[in-house]
């Protein structure tokens, strides 16, 4: 296992996942937040979200460099790999409005569905820059 491409191959697909949530969750789903200032006017450093999105990112991509011998190799494996893992994304989305009061519920199908289809995007990227060295 290359530690290193692996590390690269997660950052590099984190900072997409980044600018991806940032068009998703701030660009396009922006006029569905209002309404809801209870719980979504909060006091944020907003800087620490991509930092924090891009070294799970990174974890990740370690993960799937470790695991990698149980994808298919290329853009299918990876897809695979971000299938399992937006799976597991998909269904923790929906203990959010149980945590936070006022939260509506259409809105973690909204959630669920943009993290589960980025997490795809996650594993497509991932799998087009770290590839295994074939075994001699």
């Amino acid at each position: 296992m290359d530690w290193s491409k692996a590390a690269i191959a997660g950052f590099v697909a984190g900072v997409v996942r980044a600018i991806y949530d940032y068009g998703m969750y701030c660009l396009i789903m922006r006029g569905t937040y209002h309404g809801h200032e209870e719980v979504f006017r909060q006091q944020a450093n907003y800087v620490l979200y991509p930092v924090i999105e891009i070294l799970i990112a990174i974890a990740a991509g370690l993960f799937f460099a470790r695991s990698y011998s149980a994808w298919k190799p290329g853009v299918k494996g990876g897809l695979a790999f971000g299938f399992w893992i937006g799976i597991i994304t998909f269904f923790t989305t929906f203990f959010i409005p149980l945590v936070f009061k006022g939260f509506p519920y259409f809105l973690t199908w909204c959630w669920a569905s943009i993290g589960f289809i980025g997490w795809l995007l996650f594993g497509a990227i991932v799998a087009t820059i770290y590839k295994e060295p074939a075994p001699n």
